[in-house]
């Protein structure tokens, strides 16, 4: 990836080995399956710049990416996290990315040409009707964001996550706690705080990476 100082290159992610994921096989016609590239982005590199005309979107596989904006006074504001999933599909339609996508732990991603993809849009209406339904999967995940937020309580709002976000009750932990802690709305510190206090009561466990709810707590 240039720095920020220079021009902005879109293909500056290293190339792995080729292999379309199986979600993005059943989603995509064949037509865009042999477009679609995998790629490695490492731990803070940016994937699109704010203002640039969109050329890819992208399917999160493994690691950890977040779609940022500059608040205010200058600080970053968290607008998506995902870890498995789109990034950049609201610019299908736009002249310009509407926000930076940043990679906060080394991922591997597919990488899907926007020109194509529209394309087959417009000209199949049964591939549009697939991509319909996995927006409206993607509406229903953000209004239970949604609904954490609305929460008290960092106990609260971690069950909610681990409890609909989730497998199982185990919940990955990405980037790790300071990660999920910003996907809570809270400081890190107060999420340490109640990680601790569920582990000393047996209710939680850090295991492999994991966040792993062994039973609910008691209220």
């Amino acid at each position: 990836m240039r720095g920020d100082g220079g021009g902005y290159d879109p293909d500056h992610m290293k190339r792995s080995e080729p292999g379309l994921h199986p979600v993005l096989a059943e989603l995509l016609p064949a037509e865009l399956h042999a477009l679609c590239t995998q790629v490695q982005a490492g731990k803070g590199e940016r994937l699109f710049a704010t203002g640039k005309k969109p050329a890819f979107m992208f399917f999160v596989i493994c690691g950890e990416v977040t779609l940022e904006r500059l608040g205010r006074n200058g600080e970053s504001v968290i607008l998506q996290r995902s870890r498995h999933g789109f990034v950049g599909e609201a610019s299908l339609n736009s002249p310009r990315y509407h926000c930076d996508a940043r990679a906060v732990a080394d991922s591997t991603l597919a990488r899907i040409p926007i020109r194509e993809l529209r394309a087959s849009l417009e000209r199949d209406p049964v591939f549009a009707m697939r991509w319909i339904c996995m927006l409206n999967r993607e509406v229903k995940r953000l209004r239970m964001q949604c609904e954490r937020f609305s929460l008290n309580g960092v106990q609260h709002r971690l069950i909610h996550l681990i409890e609909t976000e989730g497998t199982q009750g185990r919940y990955p932990l990405g980037a790790g706690l300071k990660s999920v802690a910003k996907e809570l709305g809270v400081t890190h510190e107060a999420l340490y705080r109640c990680v601790a206090a569920l582990e000393k009561n047996g209710d939680l466990l850090r295991d492999g990476g994991e966040l792993h709810l062994l039973r609910e707590p008691a209220a």
